[in-house]
């Protein structure tokens, strides 16, 4: 089973990818902001409280947002693999994401990391907010989001380099072409 973890700040362009990728390697796309707001569209109880959460520009609780996941790869039982995108932000979400993979016969098989300037962040997700109009984009509340990856979530790859995983590609460039470097990390997995 080919299990990835795509890393990077919010622009990165980890759901671009993620597309591309699940069309190559035939994965199931597991997207904590996808979920999330899945969850707030359908005014659940659980999307209720992620909504005030994310409102306040905060992290979602690691129980709340495993569960979620937990229960996205149960619906999967066929999956061939899954590539998890926005997920783990923290060794405690990695931990207990490991742990509940090897209780399911599995693991992660790599984790690769988009390398993008906060710069070129800005610049895509200003362009992002115009087109697609998310909440979550707006200026102040992407400025935390940015500032919370750079100053948490960063700090899951070396867990991830601890255990020979990780590797870094540059995400800045035509889009084919990062999507060029990311096959080729994976089809070194397979090698």
């Amino acid at each position: 089973m080919l299990n990835l973890v795509l890393f990077g700040p919010p622009g990165a362009g980890k759901g671009t990818q993620s597309e591309k990728l699940i069309a190559k390697y035939n994965l199931v796309h597991i997207s904590t902001g996808d979920i999330f707001r899945a969850h707030i569209s359908n005014q659940t109880e659980l999307g209720k409280q992620v909504s005030q959460i994310i409102a306040e520009g905060n992290l979602v609780p690691d129980s709340i947002t495993i569960a979620m996941l937990e229960e996205e790869i149960k619906q999967n039982p066929q999956a061939k693999g899954f590539i998890f995108d926005g997920f783990p932000r923290t060794v405690a979400q990695a931990e207990a994401l490991d742990a509940f993979l090897i209780a399911n016969g599995t693991a992660i098989t790599g984790v690769v990391a988009l390398d993008v300037t906060e710069e070129v962040l800005t610049e895509r997700i200003a362009k992002r907010q115009e087109i697609s109009g998310r909440a979550d984009d707006a200026a102040d509340k992407l400025k935390k989001r940015i500032e919370e990856y750079f100053g948490k979530t960063i700090h899951v790859l070396p867990y991830y380099e601890a255990q020979g995983k990780l590797t870094k590609v540059n995400g800045i460039g035509e889009i084919e072409t990062i999507f060029a470097d990311l096959s080729a990390v994976i089809d070194g997995y397979n090698a």
